[in-house]
């Protein structure tokens, strides 16, 4: 498909629409969309010339794009858009071209070789750190993100000259399989998004086709390996003696990690990563492996991962008071919530650990119930706030109180978001964790104003 002149994003403040709708905006065609709410992300996008509107009513869609002929628009949308949607209507009915951005996303990566970050958990932090670790380095790239870099304060990279893409390959409704890798990561594959895909052996063959649609070599974490017997192409990676890619002489000094990086046959001794969290060194050999394949040198390597800032709403301090810590974290899958909790209490050991928790999705939350009981166990004390549904009906019986009831520990209790301000008043808080992928983003600034007030009032 030749690049549109016109393209009408449904959904264009999600971060990996927005992306697109900037790429697109950049190479000089003219963009606007609808979201059902304003953000910071949408406020980023008007003030760059976006046309965006936050109302379904197809007569605020700009007039050239109404009176343009249905094959000149390229309308883009997510799966979260209900069918009913006014506006996806509007562009039915008048016979026009309707994309998922999974499959706009895969049509950028035949411009050039793309560098793919899969994975149920840790792809986005990678894809970021890769990207960084490229752009520090002076191989040119464009990035598509599924966060905002801390670096760049951005979810997209954008180089006319790049010689690579950097994609984060979303596993949600098989929509990496849109894409045309040249080398891949993948950094986990335990069982999520089952509304999708029924079963996790389903899950794990969408992964193997996705590895399969790699050119070059793919790399997977040690512990998934056994998925891929019989791949040439794909080796691993992991904090373990066992894998060629590694690291080495892990240690924590100043408040970063230290280590020597395994890699290829080669060796870098002595690398600095500041962020917390040993998976995050995990993250970084995957992240570096790559970056030396496609042409980083080792001597440009070391500076680039030392300065690498991390990614918006992974492990993100928040608000930092004489007796109070605030971390804002993406956390939506039991392996993610067990490692940022265990993270915290790596950092700030022997203090109390206070997690608000938002589930996301009636089905994941029904589906991996016993996980997320386990990983909040960990924390001394639990704050559960209302699943947020995002594109789902609610599934008889499936609460937070359901959850609750499930969480092994004492210290726990749900509210709604509007209850929040007063619990937390009532508490104690010496490190307080915000978790989760719904909406519980938007109380994180008045969270961190409370801790703060409530510091001074001391």
């Amino acid at each position: 498909m030749e690049r549109p002149s016109l393209l009408y994003f449904i959904g264009i403040g999600g971060i990996g629409m927005s992306g697109l709708a900037r790429y697109y905006h950049r190479h000089g065609c003219l963009v606007a969309g609808y979201d059902r709410t304003p953000s910071e992300l949408t406020d980023e996008l008007r003030a760059e010339g976006i046309h965006t509107i936050f109302t379904e009513d197809p007569a605020l869609i700009p007039e050239r794009f109404r009176e343009a002929a249905p094959r000149e628009v390229l309308v883009v949308r997510t799966p979260a858009v209900p069918a009913g949607s006014p506006i996806l209507k509007f562009w039915e009915e008048r016979g026009a071209s309707i994309r998922k951005r999974s499959e706009v996303l895969g049509l950028i990566t035949r411009d050039r070789p793309t560098l793919a970050v899969a994975g149920t958990h840790g792809k986005t932090t990678v894809s970021t750190m890769l990207a960084h670790l490229l752009t520090q380095s002076g191989v040119r790239c464009n990035a598509f993100l599924g966060g905002i870099s801390a670096n760049y304060r951005t979810n997209v990279l954008l180089d006319n000259a790049a010689a690579f893409n950097v994609v984060e390959a979303d596993e949600y409704d098989r929509s990496f399989l849109q894409l045309a890798p040249a080398q891949a990561i993948i950094t986990a594959m335990d069982p999520d998004h089952l509304d999708i895909y029924g079963t996790p052996e389903a899950m794990y063959d969408a992964y193997r086709s996705f590895a399969d649609l790699c050119t070059g070599p793919v790399l997977v974490h040690e512990r998934v390996k056994h998925h891929f017997q019989g791949r040439p192409n794909v080796s691993t990676y992991s904090l373990g003696p066992e894998s060629p890619a590694r690291a080495e002489n892990i240690r924590v000094e100043d408040g970063a990690y230290h280590f020597d990086l395994v890699s290829d046959g080669s060796e870098l001794r002595n690398l600095t990563l500041g962020m917390p969290g040993r998976h995050n060194v995990e993250n970084a050999i995957a992240a570096s492996t790559l970056a030396l394949r496609a042409g980083v040198p080792t001597s440009r390597l070391r500076e680039a991962l030392a300065s690498f800032k991390g990614v918006s709403r992974r492990f993100e301090l928040r608000a930092k008071t004489n007796g109070s810590v605030f971390i804002d974290d993406y956390a939506h899958h039991p392996a993610e919530l067990e490692a940022c909790i265990r993270s915290a209490k790596e950092l700030y050991p022997g203090r109390k650990v206070t997690g608000i928790f938002q589930p996301h999705l009636f089905t994941r939350t029904r589906d991996l119930a016993a996980g997320f009981a386990k990983a909040l166990a960990l924390l001394d004390e639990l704050i559960l706030l209302e699943i947020y549904p995002a594109r789902e009906q609610p599934i008889p019986g499936i609460t937070s109180h359901w959850l609750l009831d499930q969480v092994p520990m004492m210290n726990k209790a749900v509210c709604t978001k509007q209850e929040l301000p007063s619990v937390l008043r009532a508490r104690n808080i010496e490190i307080l964790l915000a978790l989760g992928a719904g909406d519980i983003d938007r109380l994180v600034p008045g969270i961190a104003a409370l801790i703060e007030a409530i510091a001074k009032a001391r």
